[in-house]
């Protein structure tokens, strides 16, 4: 998920220097929201931690 986070401000980052802004703006807009749901998934994954299997 962070990759694609990553590959969404790349190419917002490429678009914005071409003079595309609409197109700017949408990929550095979904690069913004994976990276939110990236860090979320992250904090309950070290909240949770690693559980014992129940035998």
């Amino acid at each position: 998920m962070l990759s694609w986070a990553v590959t969404f401000l790349v190419i917002g980052l490429v678009a914005g220097v071409l003079g595309i802004t609409g197109v700017a703006g949408t990929a550095t807009y979904i690069a913004y929201m994976l990276f939110v749901v990236f860090l979320i998934v992250a904090a309950i994954s070290l909240v949770m931690g690693r559980r014992t299997p129940v035998a």
